[in-house]
C-alpha cells in the first residue's frame, strides 16, 4: 500500500507527524470528499491529459488549509463503484462546487464515465528512491537523449504510483 494515514476510528482523524517548537504533535486531519467528476476538457484545460494533476473546487482548499495537511498536496481517487483507485496531484482549486475535473486517461483506468461519483482523499505518499522503467517498443533506441524525453514528460506528474 502507497501511503499510511495513522488515526482514529477508520483511519479518519489521524495525527502527523511532529511539528512546532518541542516537537508538540500537531493534529493533522483527513480530507475526503466525494465529488462528481469530469474530463478536464470539460473544463477547457485538455492540455492537462499529459499529466496527473485535478482541479478541486475552491471549499476543497478551504477545508484543506484548515486540516495543515502535508505538501505536496496528493490525493487517492477512489471509483467505489468499479473498485478502483489511483493517486494525483491537484493544480488548482477552480472546478464547480461539487465537481472535480480529472485527465481522461485516468477516468479511463478508473474505469469511469463522466458524471461518476470519485471519492478523493488526502493522502502522504513515500518518495521515491528508484524508478525502473521498460521500453515498449524498440523505437525508443532512436531517441536521441531519452533520459531528456523521459525527464520532460514526467515533470507533469505528481507520484508514480
Amino acid at each position: 500500500m502507497w501511503g499510511t494515514m495513522g488515526g482514529g476510528v477508520g483511519g479518519v482523524g489521524g495525527f502527523g507527524r511532529a511539528g512546532g517548537f518541542g516537537g508538540t504533535q500537531e493534529p493533522r486531519g483527513i480530507f475526503q470528499e466525494q465529488y462528481h467528476c469530469y474530463s478536464v476538457a470539460y473544463a477547457d484545460k485538455a492540455h492537462l491529459e499529459k499529466g496527473d494533476k485535478i482541479l478541486l473546487p475552491p471549499s476543497a482548499f478551504d477545508s484543506l488549509a484548515r486540516l495543515q495537511v502535508d505538501y505536496p498536496m496528493l490525493f487517492r481517487l477512489e471509483s467505489s463503484d468499479k473498485g478502483t483507485m489511483t493517486h494525483s496531484g491537484v493544480l488548482e482549486f477552480t472546478a464547480e462546487e461539487g465537481s472535480c475535473y480529472i485527465p481522461f486517461w485516468m477516468m479511463q483506468n478508473l474505469l469511469i464515465e463522466e458524471g461518476a461519483l470519485l471519492t478523493i482523499t488526502n493522502v502522504s505518499l513515500p518518495k521515491a528512491t528508484f524508478v525502473k522503467l521498460q521500453p515498449q517498443h524498440v523505437d525508443f533506441l532512436e531517441i536521441s537523449n531519452p533520459r531528456a524525453v523521459l525527464e520532460h514528460a514526467l515533470r507533469n506528474f505528481s507520484c508514480v504510483t
